[in-house]
């Protein structure tokens, strides 16, 4: 490790390095992790992994069969590389090192897309770093790009996870409908009771038919005030994935 880096245990026991200068994971993170529903033996791949803790979650609680995380940033490619091997997770977390928008079919053909994409448009101001910019904001493409991207390698009948923000929600299924990959399963997620969404979390199909559930709402915490999380927020904080009627 170098003096820009640091060593967290962080979820299912995880030992994650993380740049002390970039952007590092959040509840974002955590909960499009706990929404991909188990595909045992799926072939996935993960849009803008980052450090690489979302695919490290899902396999380690074999959620999937093998992943490989696409990251555009070569430090933060070669992060989640040693994450994996650290954790014993490199047969089933390979790493590709590429922009999203050049995905073509000689990938292969992926059974599953996960992805946090940027949520910030570009004339939204800076943040204090490079890392963070091209993390948060779209400068390597926006949701628009990654629904493209992921109508190029999914499968039909493939399903596509994404946690974004709320107030782009129109933005997310409209791009999604347009690469022929349809909502079919949709959580709003609150801070507190009292606060509008800040986050969505939506799985798609591509081809699949018009039909959308929308769950009841995630709050994560049941008093914001003293801090606590409620009870659906430590359920997916210990067991790593929603309640049984989110599904």
């Amino acid at each position: 490790m170098t003096d820009t880096e640091r060593r967290d245990v962080v979820n299912d026991d995880l030992t994650l390095i993380q740049r002390t200068a970039g952007l590092n994971f959040g509840t974002d993170a955590l909960l499009l992790a706990a929404y991909v529903q188990k595909c045992e033996g799926f072939r996935a791949i993960e849009f803008g992994g980052g450090s690489g803790i979302v695919s490290l979650l899902l396999a380690t609680r074999k959620k999937v069969g093998t992943i490989e995380c696409v990251e555009i940033q070569p430090a933060y490619a070669e992060l989640c590389r040693r994450n994996a091997e650290e954790n014993g997770l490199s047969e089933v977390v390979s790493v590709r090192c590429a922009d999203v928008r050049e995905a073509t079919a000689s990938w292969g053909v992926y059974d599953a897309v996960i992805t946090n994409p940027p949520y910030m448009k570009t004339d939204i101001p800076a943040c204090d770093s490079t890392e963070k910019q091209i993390a948060r904001h779209e400068v390597h493409g926006g949701i628009d790009d990654f629904a493209a991207a992921a109508k190029r390698l999914l499968r039909h009948g493939g399903r596509f996870f994404c946690v974004y923000r709320a107030d782009r929600l129109v933005d997310l299924l409209t791009a999604l409908r347009a690469a022929e990959i349809e909502p079919k399963r949709l959580t709003l997620v609150h801070a507190s009771a009292s606060l509008p969404p800040s986050m969505v979390l939506v799985e798609a199909r591509r081809g699949g038919k018009p039909g959308l559930k929308v769950t009841r709402p995630l709050i994560i915490g049941g008093d914001l005030a003293a801090r606590a999380e409620s009870p659906d927020m430590v359920e997916i904080l210990t067991e790593g994935r929603f309640p049984k009627d989110y599904a």
